[in-house]
């Protein structure tokens, strides 16, 4: 019984957050959509290779200075300093939305939905990958978060909208 009502605790503080990022699983790449605003934000975000195998977004610049295997054509975009809810589900098998700097590991299943509740202390670019045996080309499914300070998301989401 103490640990129940520990565990509420955790998120007690933070069950108001100031945003909310829904994150679905597809076979072979994320969606994300934020919801906090007038108009819903809905977009795919697939990988980008410096090489041009079956299936994965080319780029031409030779300057391309991405990781191989982990850049994505668009970065998720968070706030630093602000309590964040993400919302994780799949849209056909099971997927896992794993991001290591944020200690943040949780299972995309289809049907369900499940809630981390977290704060971003620093701005930066932070790279995560699908940890789950989705399918055959699994390790192709790149997670890129960008934090920046409010001023700057607030910005950058109302331009994109």
């Amino acid at each position: 019984m103490p640990s129940f009502s520990l565990l509420y605790s955790f998120d007690e503080p933070l069950s108001n957050p100031a945003v909310t990022l829904k994150i679905i699983g597809h076979q072979w790449y994320w969606s994300y959509e934020y919801s906090d605003f007038e108009y819903d934000f809905f977009f795919s975000s697939y990988m980008v290779d410096v090489r041009k195998p079956e299936g994965l977004i080319h780029v031409e610049d030779a300057n391309f200075r991405g990781y191989r295997l982990l850049e994505v054509d668009k970065r998720v975009l968070l706030p630093v300093g602000v309590a964040v809810r993400l919302l994780i589900t799949s849209n056909d098998v099971l997927h896992s939305w794993a991001v290591p700097a944020f200690a943040v590991k949780s299972d995309a299943i289809p049907g369900r939905l499940n809630q981390i509740i977290m704060v971003v202390s620093r701005p930066g670019v932070y790279y995560g990958q699908c940890s789950e045996l989705c399918g055959i080309n699994h390790g192709f499914m790149p997670i890129v978060i960008e934090c920046v300070d409010l001023e700057s998301y607030i910005a950058k989401l109302t331009k994109k909208l």
